[in-house]
């Protein structure tokens, strides 16, 4: 199983960006999908997920009304747009596919390797 994110970066504070995440070697359809992050010496938290159908999103408290998570099956493709973007966003995002989402977090079977975004002020 592969998770790969594309499209993090350098973005000024109030910016938008969107990560792809690719999956291979999975069932895509089979699996709910969400997005975690570390900032530098933090835990991982979870940022949000989707269900495999794509009808409920999850969103942590803190992204809610600017980040929308989107999935397309077709593709195996699962993104994270992230709008208004503010320097307490800047963290490493991971991808994640597995069940049981909830608001707060979800159970994760495979992660992705990572990528940085970085948001100046």
């Amino acid at each position: 199983v592969q998770l790969v994110e594309s499209g993090g970066g350098l973005v000024q504070a109030g910016g938008s960006l969107r990560l792809s995440c690719a999956a291979s070697g999975l069932t895509f359809s089979g699996y709910g999908m969400g997005w975690f992050r570390q900032a530098p010496g933090k835990e991982r938290l979870f940022v949000g997920g989707i269900s495999w159908s794509g009808s409920m999103t999850y969103y942590t408290d803190s992204v809610k009304g600017r980040f929308t998570i989107s999935r397309d099956n077709a593709k195996n493709t699962v993104y994270l747009q992230m709008n208004s973007l503010k320097p307490e966003d800047t963290a490493v995002y991971y991808c994640a596919a597995g069940d049981t989402i909830t608001r707060a977090t979800m159970s994760v079977a495979y992660w992705g390797q990572g990528t940085q975004v970085t948001v100046s002020s």
